[in-house]
């Protein structure tokens, strides 16, 4: 039987980090982009903080239901506009993970933060650190949760399974003769990430890092 508190609480602690790292992954991507000379992304309205412009129901489905990998909403981006077209895709493949990471790491430090504070007996004791702790405890679990969902939005996308980042990066360094056969995949990859993923595959690649990482960030 579903408790129905236990699962609008479970949505409010996972909704803020899962939010939080899709719209600066997509930002990220396209903010690089526009910075290299491609004003798709800003025509079409993605440069914002707006996560609804950025969200993908399937992807968000999954982050909900496993809690480390999914997926938004592609930013367009139109190689053409670049000086060094293949160089700079790479670049701007790269930028999302690199957002992930960099904000996996800035949960780790507010998680450590708010627990060196916590913890420390000489400034909050008794009754009043009970309190402090019932207040910041939902912020605790949201770093917590932030560091895993940034560091499994990351690991997730530069697998190189188009149309994933990882694809993208793949693109630019395989040589061009190959391109075009590589891309031929594409118009199954929902269906290779899905089969990835249920079959357990994708938890088998990228699991082991995001624990591993996770653990060394927060200690």
């Amino acid at each position: 039987m579903f408790d129905l508190a236990e699962i609008v609480q479970k949505i409010a602690i996972l909704a803020p980090p899962i939010l939080l790292a899709v719209t600066m992954h997509e930002l990220a991507h396209g903010w690089v982009a526009y910075r290299l000379g491609d004003p798709t992304a800003k025509q079409a309205g993605r440069l914002t903080l707006n996560p609804i412009s950025h969200l993908d129901l399937a992807g968000t489905l999954v982050f909900f239901i496993t809690q480390t990998i999914g997926w938004a909403k592609p930013v367009p981006v139109n190689p053409m506009y670049f000086r060094k077209p293949r160089q700079d895709m790479i670049w701007v493949a790269l930028a999302g993970p690199a957002t992930n990471i960099l904000l996996a790491i800035m949960c780790a430090l507010l998680y450590r933060l708010i627990l060196a504070l916590l913890g420390d007996g000489t400034l909050l004791t008794g009754s009043f650190l009970l309190s402090i702790r019932s207040v910041v405890q939902p912020v605790i679990i949201m770093a917590m949760v932030g560091v895993q969902i940034n560091l499994g939005l990351a690991f997730f996308n530069l697998l190189p399974v188009p149309p994933l980042d990882g694809s993208k990066i793949v693109e630019g360094i395989i040589p061009v003769s190959w391109v075009y056969s590589y891309r031929k995949i594409e118009r199954f990859g929902f269906l290779i990430l899905l089969a990835l993923i249920f079959t357990g595959v994708t938890s088998k690649i990228i699991v082991p890092p995001i624990i591993f990482l996770s653990r060394v960030l927060t200690g």
